[in-house]
């Protein structure tokens, strides 16, 4: 078996990562982000990229350091509501945006990973997202055609991995990070711990999707707005 940990994020990206390539990015929100390997990715310097994930983190934190770096050409996401440099680079014609139903972005990623080219969806039909792209008609409904999602790269977070690549993710992290982790030509992943295995029960991405792993160097998680209620004396 080939060795899948690396020493760094750094070096885990070394000689992969090229100008103008699709990278998918997992989390949700800044929850599961991999963080380690997002720095590292906006430390290469490699432009026009086309980001596929979730949302765009938020100013200074998750991806927004590679819209900050003007790294990025493209975005395919569900939600950009948090990031404010998001939103200028998009109104000012400096940043193209494919928007994508949240369900459809993650049945797209899917579809990639299985090796699915496309399928029908009734989710848009009747609105802007509908332009461009063919439809169908079954069982007396319209559909349309979506496109299954293929990254150059695939960058995700887990909790746990183990040296062969398996890894666990906790809570919120799983929502996106599996998908994106199946639909990478190369994936990297970063673990907040690495273990000797992880029972076969407890794998949520089989090793075999994973060819890179490194150690989470940053653990830090970071929270989008902190809401708490006033302080109510007894």
């Amino acid at each position: 078996m080939a060795e899948k940990i690396w020493p760094s994020a750094a070096e885990a990206l070394a000689g992969v990562v090229e100008d103008g390539m699709t990278i998918a990015v997992g989390g949700f929100g800044l929850s599961g982000n991999p963080t380690n390997l997002i720095v590292a990715l906006r430390d290469t310097g490699v432009r026009d990229l086309t980001i596929v994930s979730n949302n765009m983190g938020v100013d200074g934190k998750g991806l927004g350091l590679l819209l900050e770096n003007r790294q990025v050409r493209k975005v395919v996401a569900s939600y950009v509501g948090e990031n404010r440099l998001f939103a200028e680079q998009y109104l000012s014609g400096g940043l193209e945006v494919e928007f994508a139903p949240q369900g459809t972005l993650a049945e797209r990623l899917r579809a990639g990973g299985a090796g699915i080219p496309g399928f029908y969806t009734a989710t848009g039909v009747g609105t802007p997202i509908a332009e461009g792209k063919p439809e169908a008609e079954f069982d007396g409904r319209r559909y349309l055609l979506e496109r299954g999602i293929v990254a150059d790269i695939a960058l995700v977070r887990a909790a746990h991995a183990d040296r062969y690549g398996n890894l666990r993710y906790r809570l919120t992290a799983r929502n996106f990070n599996p998908l994106v982790a199946t639909a990478g030509r190369v994936t990297i992943a970063e673990a907040e711990e690495i273990v000797e295995a992880i029972e076969p029960d407890d794998i949520m991405t089989p090793g075999i999707y994973v060819h890179r792993l490194v150690q989470a160097a940053d653990l830090t998680k970071e929270i989008e707005q902190r809401t708490v209620r006033p302080r109510v004396d007894a």
